[in-house]
């Protein structure tokens, strides 16, 4: 079995070398924290990779669920991850089901995609974004119940980012997120979107999109206010940087055929630091 020790040193690389995002904002949290989001960015890196890997099954993520119910019972030796996540989950009160949930949300992937209408895609956003957002706010501390309910907003916001970035490389998996009730709006066909059409109809569904994302980002802006303050700078970063990553969506003119847009590491360090000297 791996040690704790050893288990948290596993998550910590997992987190430093795929979290693209996340970890960025990882350094502003005490050593205790930043361990217990690796482990759970780790849990949830897996959870992905388990569905999204060639030959990738049910039976895998079945026992993938069932390890995680043996190590929520202390029996931790099926995966390193698992004795980190184990500890994190005891130590921060995290409610199981948001993991279970993670992996519901993955499942659902294992089939080409689409949905009708957005309340289809919210859900799917709640399930492998939003169930994440409320994990992290237990690790942040909370003391407010409005908190949970911006948690998942502020997910949702950030899954909707993923989406419109992740376009092409969905759609080649035969994922198409974006609801069939809203290419319909805009005389957008699943087939266009196939072929990398980027028209101006196209262009007017993605700036439809864009808003609908922003909303969220504005509904859930006071979740800053309500995680404790050790927590706050961390949160605003990793905000910013989904924010940021909206904007150059946007400023790309939707450019999401041809490249996989991001924000350069510089970019990301240049909002930690400003969230390192907001600090009071």
């Amino acid at each position: 079995m791996t040690s704790l020790a050893d288990s948290y040193a596993h998550c910590r690389r997992v987190a430093r070398t795929r979290a693209r995002n996340f970890y960025y904002s990882f350094v502003l949290l005490s050593r205790a924290q930043r361990n217990a989001m690796c482990a759970v960015y780790a849990f949830m890196r897996h959870c992905d990779d388990l569905s999204d890997e060639p030959g990738a099954n049910r039976a895998a993520l079945d026992q993938w669920r069932a390890s995680l119910e043996d190590a929520l019972a202390g029996c931790c030796d099926a995966h390193p991850v698992l004795p980190a996540l184990h500890d994190t989950v005891g130590r921060y009160r995290i409610p199981p089901r948001y993991l279970h949930e993670m992996i519901d949300g993955v499942t659902s992937d294992l089939e080409p995609r689409c949905f009708d209408t957005f309340e289809q895609l919210y859900r799917y956003c709640y399930l492998v974004a939003s169930t994440a957002g409320l994990t992290t706010i237990h690790i942040l501390g909370f003391d407010a119940d409005e908190a949970l309910t911006l948690a998942e907003k502020c997910g949702i916001a950030f899954q909707l980012t993923n989406i419109l970035r992740d376009i092409r490389e969905d759609a080649e998996r035969g994922r198409i997120y974006l609801p069939a009730e809203d290419l319909a709006r805009f005389h957008v066909t699943a087939d266009d979107i196939r072929a990398g059409l980027r028209t101006p109809e196209f262009i007017d569904l993605m700036d439809f999109e864009t808003e609908r994302a922003r909303a969220y980002y504005r509904d859930s802006r006071p979740l800053l206010g309500l995680v404790h303050k050790s927590g706050r700078a961390s949160l605003g970063a990793l905000i910013s940087i989904y924010a940021g990553l909206l904007d150059r969506i946007e400023r790309s003119n939707y450019d999401v055929f041809t490249r996989r847009i991001s924000l350069s590491a510089a970019q990301k360090s240049w909002i930690v630091l400003k969230a390192f000297g907001s600090r009071k």
